[in-house]
């Protein structure tokens, strides 16, 4: 079983490396902000796997008082199939429900079939309703859109 962590920020380097590897930095997210504002409300719940010091997996969630919510979640390509980002996902669960969250939400990028087979198989649907979005701060320096 895997030993699952909080974030620290000697993680930094490790994090972001992960992230790109695993194709989840856009332009219109700067990977060093969203670490930054996430270690300003419920820094607890982003998580890491570190292996021989180096990050391997993690997880960023949070709950607004009505609902949880699940970002970042990767696995380095050479240890997905063992069970991380199952433990990774019961461990924040277990943390939310334990706050009173009565529900977690997510959301997929488009075309991402093996993310939402991944999600179905721990209970999570499809739900008829459509994800809104609108950039307060634009951290694109290209100035682009989401």
């Amino acid at each position: 079983m895997n030993r699952i962590f909080a974030f620290e920020k000697t993680d930094t380097a490790s994090v972001i490396s992960l992230w790109q590897a695993c194709g989840l930095v856009k332009p219109w997210n700067d990977p060093y902000l969203d670490i930054a504002r996430k270690q300003t409300v419920q820094p607890e719940l982003f998580l890491v796997v570190r292996e021989n010091g180096v990050v391997v997996a993690t997880i960023m969630a949070g709950f607004d008082g009505h609902r949880g919510w699940i970002n970042y979640l990767a696995v380095a390509e050479v240890h997905r199939g063992k069970g991380i980002a199952r433990s990774l996902m019961l461990e924040v669960e277990t943390r939310l429900q334990a706050a009173g969250c009565p529900k977690m939400n997510l959301m997929v990028r488009r075309g991402n079939d093996a993310i939402l087979n991944f999600y179905a198989r721990l209970g999570y649907t499809v739900e008829d309703s459509v994800a809104l979005g609108k950039r307060l701060i634009n951290d694109d320096p290209a100035g682009g859109e989401f």
